[in-house]
């Protein structure tokens, strides 16, 4: 019942700015803790950013930090990142992920399938 929807993803150089977006629906999102991930090809899964339920609290990985920003807005469902002076080191599929306040963000109940970002020298 639950769906996560990635979307903005795109190809760009080096130096700009993505916002990718991520819709949820089927539940009572502001029951979840939201966060961003990310896989490079050949690589592991990278965690990005988390927000808490009401917003209050945001943390961002030592990679993207002063870069990227994560927030959502309850009335609308959807959380959002905002990347900014973007490296090619970026370049991955970028998923949001749904999981319950005291939990691991990694054991996450639900995932998107994930929007591509793919960053250019």
């Amino acid at each position: 019942q639950v769906q996560l929807v990635e979307s903005g993803g795109g190809l760009v150089q080096a130096g700009d700015s993505l916002k990718l977006s991520c819709v949820f629906r089927g539940d009572t999102f502001t029951d979840y803790n939201i966060g961003w991930f990310r896989q490079a090809p050949g690589k592991e899964r990278e965690y990005v950013a988390r927000i808490s339920r009401s917003a209050q609290m945001a943390e961002h990985a030592d990679s993207v930090k002063g870069r990227f920003i994560i927030s959502r807005q309850n009335d609308k469902n959807t959380v959002y990142l905002q990347m900014n002076s973007l490296k090619p080191e970026d370049t991955a599929v970028y998923y949001c992920a749904a999981g319950f306040p005291g939990r691991p963000l990694n054991e996450a109940a639900y995932w998107g399938r994930g929007t591509q970002v793919t960053v250019s020298s």
